[in-house]
């Protein structure tokens, strides 16, 4: 049974103001509750109801749960705190997770987000990060919030496997890759040809917002511009769907 102050507080917990403040946020289902717990995030509570208790035991004898971190609350009551209007009837609330500082020299491709303020957009280029082997993320202020419940569930727990750097000043950002020896890339539509593009051995691309295109700033350091040849009509592709055809090349 919750207090209404402890109700309050996970339900808070769906703004960033106080995400920031508590430096805590939710993750809905089974399958990312696992994850997270499986890669060492930090789990305050996990919330559920009496039935999805009794028929999911397995994840509740999790080696990285006590049974004090167990409440056990009413559906209505998930309800107010879960995003979807349908949850699985789990939730867990978890404390950010450390990152680790970047050693410069263990990374031969990185990645840049500028303006990618759409959470689903955001949640699925970390999740293709994710697959290509990239550990570390720069986003700049202009970027969703990672920890937003849409985020979470578009990067299918890429968020708990990559290192990513919020609220980033990237033009500081960038002038510190290039003197680690990095290669800047940036994704455009008037770019060379990627499949005509030699990749360098240290490289991170900057994706952009793909209604507004890289910032003056952002094509102004970088070294080359690069793009996805068109065959057809279609104005653009979505910068979620393009960053993984340019990961899938700069990656080989």
């Amino acid at each position: 049974m919750l207090t209404k102050n402890q109700l309050n507080y996970f339900i808070q917990l769906s703004q960033k103001k106080f995400r920031d403040e508590y430096k805590k946020f939710v993750v809905e289902g089974h399958k990312l509750i696992l994850e997270a717990l499986t890669h060492g995030i930090e789990c305050e509570v996990l919330l559920s109801t009496q039935n999805y208790f009794k028929t999911n035991s397995t994840l509740f004898e999790n080696r990285f749960i006590s049974k004090q971190e167990i409440h056990i609350i009413k559906k209505n009551e998930l309800e107010k705190i879960a995003d979807t209007k349908t949850p699985q009837e789990i939730i867990g609330i978890f404390h950010f997770p450390e990152l680790a500082k970047i050693e410069y020299s263990k990374h031969k491709l990185l990645a840049v987000l500028e303006n990618i303020s759409d959470p689903g957009n955001l949640g699925t280029i970390l999740r293709n990060c994710d697959w290509f082997g990239i550990k570390s993320v720069f986003a700049g202020i202009d970027c969703a919030n990672v920890y937003n419940p849409k985020v979470i569930r578009a990067s299918a727990g890429a968020i708990f496997h990559v290192n990513i750097f919020q609220n980033v000043n990237l033009i500081n950002q960038i002038k510190e890759l290039k003197k680690n020896g990095f290669t800047v890339l940036c994704a455009d539509l008037n770019g060379k040809n990627i499949y005509e593009f030699i990749v360098p051995s240290k490289s991170a691309i900057i994706f952009s917002n793909e209604a507004h295109g890289p910032s003056k700033e952002m094509l102004a350091l970088s070294d080359y511009t690069i793009t996805i040849p068109r065959k057809g009509k279609a104005e653009s592709l979505n910068v979620a769907s393009a960053s993984a055809i340019l990961l899938s090349f700069l990656s080989k």
